[in-house]
């Protein structure tokens, strides 16, 4: 049997003042002409911070460009720009930027280094990039970063609910896994242990230190990342993507007006822990600390959007068993969103 090559970050940085080291960082890995694909509206002292560290290093900038919207079209249109010399690319900011140029590196073969300044999902170290093409949404094939730099004080001056946001895409784990098992109950479906292990001991160490201070900003940027490589070592997204994935999903293209991936999916998580039967009060209460459902009665969801994406989400992979494969799924989350203390007031 052919043992899969498995590809892990070589560089990885997770502290307060990363930011200004990245120049650093890149001279001693020897990668000193780089492209650097930055998201459409970053501040300008976060652009002129990564600026100075790259020239204080020596390191030549061959081009910087700009990424307005995540798209395959875009994706190709930086790759057009970049130039033959080019030894790594650095993608900076949010989550397009980083999904575009960690797609742009996988089609031009070289090192790509994932510099977020945010940590709303785990999207910045995963086998993927989530692209539209034709204007549908689609998980795109690439490699895991070369390097991952998390400068933990930017994230924590980005707005509280991106934060939040990173709270919900990790905690889904928890029902992901139990997805993941309960089809191998139900059909055989092979686990990777150690994947899953991975991924479910992730949010673990994080709830150890659920605040949103320098150590929880380091402990939820590793374990994000981790969940990564949770997914290149089995090759799928199982360990990090159940039932509460596609309900978001289901969201994005059923809601007036889509929320945050990791606000949708944490919510979702909640709802469908009770029908999996697994972990509800833990996941609830690490939910309550945070405060990620007072941030959702501030901007509470439509009720009328939840109940369209419910009833669609079990179609969107058919071939892949959840729990919202069970008949009545939507209709018992229907119910609990209608009577479930904890999400009081995150419904109109």
């Amino acid at each position: 049997m052919l043992i899969p090559m498995v590809h892990v970050p070589a560089l990885v940085r997770m502290k307060p003042g990363a930011l200004d080291r990245i120049g650093i960082y890149l001279h001693r890995a020897d990668l000193k002409k780089v492209v650097v694909l930055h998201s459409h509206g970053l501040i300008e002292s976060l652009q002129k911070r990564m600026n100075e560290s790259l020239k204080s290093a020596s390191i030549q900038t061959l081009l910087i460009d700009e990424v307005n919207d995540a798209s395959f079209e875009s994706a190709v249109a930086s790759l057009s720009k970049l130039p033959a010399d080019a030894q790594a690319i650095v993608g900076y900011g949010g989550g397009k930027a980083l999904d575009v140029a960690k797609y742009v590196a996988f089609l031009a073969n070289v090192p790509f280094l994932a510099v977020p300044t945010s940590l709303s999902n785990d999207g910045f170290c995963s086998p993927q990039s989530s692209l539209t093409l034709n204007g549908r949404r689609k998980s795109m094939k690439s490699r895991l970063p070369h390097g991952v730099i998390v400068d933990t004080q930017v994230c924590l001056e980005a707005p509280r609910d991106l934060w939040l946001s990173g709270v919900g895409d990790l905690v889904a784990k928890i029902t992901a896994v139990k997805d993941w098992k309960l089809a191998f109950h139900k059909h055989g479906e092979p686990v990777n242990d150690l994947a899953a292990l991975l991924s479910d001991s992730t949010v673990r160490q994080f709830m150890a230190c659920p605040r949103h201070d320098p150590e929880g900003a380091r402990l939820l940027g590793t374990a994000l990342m981790l969940n990564g490589i949770a997914m290149e070592i089995c090759g799928s997204s199982r360990p990090a993507s159940g039932s509460e994935h596609n309900i978001s999903h289901s969201l994005d293209h059923f809601a007036e007006r889509p929320r945050l991936h990791g606000l949708q999916v944490g919510v979702a998580t909640y709802l469908v822990s009770q029908l999996q039967h697994h972990e509800h009060e833990t996941i609830g209460r690490l939910l309550d600390e945070t405060g990620f459902f007072d941030a959702i009665r501030r901007d509470p969801f439509l009720r009328s959007d939840w109940q369209k994406a419910l009833e669609a989400a079990p179609k969107l992979r058919p071939e892949r068993y959840t729990i919202l494969s069970e008949p009545g799924s939507a209709e018992r989350l229907l119910q609990m969103i209608d009577e479930d203390p904890r999400v009081q007031g995150c419904f109109v």
